[in-house]
């Protein structure tokens, strides 16, 4: 499953649920709050922007926000609702696409980094991440904490979440770290309707590891946007990373070898 092909116009459309949802106000407002303290004054730049769930509210707060996208239908979706100067977006993949401009900062919401199915992917992401930061910008991921706790052994799906209409089960590969949802849907007919979506899981110690290579530092961790504390029972994080400041050596004494030895 490529994720051109699942985020196509049918996922677009299904994406938005204005009021509700991701969308509903006690959700989202919180983290367009805590972003537009983290930008501190300069701009962001939003990795896989989508239809503009956190950028267009963010860009009403006053913040300068930039896109980067893979899917043209999520981008369609967007221009519906502010055009290219208000949320400028650069069609490609979160793991390389440059866009133009420094920043303050960068994030990423909703478990997005997971659609990154490889280590290496998810570590280029951090990595871009930092071409586009300046000294001490920050880079902020939302992410759900893996719920191996609920699998017991032999077992390879859990159901994440069951309400009227709707039931999504999770199968684990704990070989490759990857997890695909299957989310159901059905009303009143005999028949339902099944969408899927391939991860690669992420335990916060990765995580920060991943941001160690790329020249981050972990500056906060909390369990919810409204700063909730991170504990062992908690379901997700919001996960700050700010950007080392580039050093400045001083030059040192010359030698008439110009070897050194180390350990």
């Amino acid at each position: 499953m490529e994720q051109r092909d699942i985020w196509d116009a049918d996922a677009a459309q299904r994406y938005d649920t204005p009021g509700t949802g991701m969308f509903a106000p006690e959700t989202l407002g919180p983290a367009v709050d805590r972003l537009a303290r983290l930008a501190e004054g300069g701009a962001a730049l939003e990795f896989a922007v989508g239809t503009g769930r956190v950028a267009v509210p963010l860009a009403e707060r006053g913040v300068p926000v930039t896109g980067i996208e893979l899917s043209s239908p999520m981008l369609e979706r967007l221009r519906t609702k502010v055009d290219e100067a208000t949320v400028p977006v650069v069609i490609g993949d979160m793991a390389t696409t440059i866009a133009p401009g420094e920043y303050h900062l960068v994030y990423l919401v909703y478990n997005t980094i997971a659609n990154l199915l490889t280590q290496a992917e998810q570590v280029e992401c951090f990595r871009n991440a930092a071409r586009h930061l300046v000294p001490g910008g920050r880079f902020v991921i939302e992410l759900w904490v893996p719920e191996l706790r609920r699998l017991p052994p032999g077992q390879a799906a859990t159901v994440m979440r069951s309400e009227p209409g709707y039931i999504l089960l999770d199968t684990y590969d704990v070989l490759h770290q990857r997890v695909v949802s299957h989310h159901f849907r059905f009303d009143g007919t005999r028949t339902a309707r099944l969408d899927r979506t391939p991860h690669r899981y992420i335990w916060p110690a990765e995580l920060d590891l991943m941001a160690q290579l790329a020249g981050f530092d972990l500056e906060t961790r909390h369990a919810d946007w409204t700063g909730a504390p991170f504990t062992a029972e908690s379901r997700s994080h919001v996960s700050v990373y700010r950007m080392r400041p580039v050093p400045v050596y001083p030059a040192g004494p010359s030698t008439a070898t110009g070897t050194a030895t180390g350990r």
